[in-house]
């Protein structure tokens, strides 16, 4: 997903949450369900790429339960939400559809999403793709794909991948000052989703993350002895000419794609991109994840796309049973890898999606080290402050450690009268 888009995947959450949609807050609905099922009728919501997956995994799950048939409907990603409040309520919604983890911060407080035990399945994940979708210590998704953001290196200028970014930054400078390249790096700016593995390799953090998956959005660490070091960085990156003020996700895709800058940091999504994208340019490219910065793996922000049963549904068993028995299988998720492009969350599915495909198997390898990007409504209330904060730091136009520590202060104050 674009940050854009990630930013208006956000907005529709946050105003599902608020009762946009027609939603009480803390409502949860009681519908009536058994342990397990016998017959039943069921829908299922997906954007029509994934709902052409489906038909053959529903014809198996029909024929393997007699008296149950599937409605396979199909909803714009962007629709699922709204659409998801208005219906369901009134038993026209579906009982399982295809969502992110993003949306978890509404949908939970809500009731309009239920609990799924995976079970001894749950180890077959890649680990980060559960943890999305764990939301206070429970599983609200079985996921199938997971996206993140990696280093791409052309491999004509730059043959051997740098061990460190002490490394990557001096080729990357030196390639620049001969007049081989226009730019040092390709990287977005200014934009917090696309700085976060750099400032995240220094021990930084949005909100501080407990071991069950939850973010507490009063723990902000701009401003923690990891984010402040970060602030210096990316002031002395700036300094020395590694970071550019002026680069655009446009100015990344041109610079990248012609040959023009030896390192970018972005996700598959500008790979793929007809046309402008990579592959269609014909670079000479790999997808690696980022080198260590100072010793500090970096952990790029992580987005999880999986089914997920609706609160409202009363066929919440049959569903649960489908999405188990028929999505968490190498053959369904490597057939959602092919229509989504993004790499499989099973692991064995991943395994062998890597060993055919090097893009996957680096963006894979890279959002491994991730975290989920905070599904919290309150990540609304804060990213223009932290974009600004980047702003100010990338002009050179205040010293980066005091811009963090009163950008801390105003995200804090902002989540507090939120």
């Amino acid at each position: 997903m674009f940050a854009g888009a990630r930013a208006k995947s956000l907005l529709i959450a946050l105003t599902f949450l608020l009762g946009g949609y027609g939603c009480t807050v803390g409502g949860s609905p009681k519908p009536t369900v058994s342990p397990q099922f016998t017959s039943g009728s069921m829908v299922i919501w997906a954007d029509s790429s994934f709902a052409k997956v489906l038909p053959p995994f529903v014809n198996q799950f029909t024929a393997r339960n007699p008296g149950t048939s599937v409605k396979i409907e199909e909803v714009a990603f962007d629709q699922t939400l709204g659409q998801l409040q208005r219906a369901g309520p009134t038993g026209q919604g579906p009982d399982l559809f295809v969502g992110t983890h993003e949306w978890l911060g509404a949908l939970v407080p809500a009731g309009a999403v239920a609990a799924i035990d995976l079970g001894p399945k749950k180890d077959a994940f890649v680990p980060v793709t559960v943890q999305a979708f764990t939301y206070q210590g429970q599983v609200y998704g079985l996921p199938f794909a997971f996206q993140n953001v990696a280093l791409l290196r052309n491999t004509r200028l730059v043959p051997e991948a740098p061990a460190t970014w002490e490394d990557l930054s001096k080729t990357a400078l030196q390639l620049k000052k001969s007049g081989k390249v226009d730019l040092s790096l390709g990287m977005q700016v200014p934009d917090p989703y696309y700085q976060y593995p750099l400032f995240s390799a220094f021990g930084g953090y949005l909100f501080k993350q407990a071991p069950d998956g939850t973010f507490d959005p009063s723990d902000i660490g701009l401003d923690s002895s990891g984010g402040l070091k970060a602030a210096a960085a990316f002031g002395r990156w700036t300094k020395d000419g590694l970071i550019d003020p002026n680069v655009t996700y446009d100015v990344m895709l041109e610079k990248f794609g012609g040959g023009k800058a030896p390192f970018a940091i972005t996700g598959p999504w500008a790979v793929a991109q007809p046309e402008i994208g990579f592959k269609a340019k014909g670079v000479p490219f790999a997808v690696e994840p980022i080198p260590t910065i100072e010793g500090g793996t970096p952990h790029p922000f992580v987005g999880v796309q999986g089914f997920m049963v609706s609160g409202y549904s009363h066929n919440q068993e049959m569903a649960k049973a489908f999405a188990l028995q028929f999505m968490a299988t190498d053959d369904a998720q490597i057939k959602l890898f092919e229509a989504g492009g993004r790499p499989p969350a099973l692991k064995s599915a991943f395994d062998k999606v890597a060993a055919e495909n090097a893009e996957m198997k680096g963006f894979g390898e890279s959002g491994e080290n991730g975290i989920p990007f905070p599904p919290n409504p309150q990540v609304n209330d804060v990213w223009s402050s932290w974009t600004d904060a980047y702003t100010l730091i990338f002009n050179r136009k205040d010293d980066p450690v005091a811009v963090f520590k009163k950008t801390a202060k105003t995200m804090r104050d902002k989540v507090a009268g939120g």
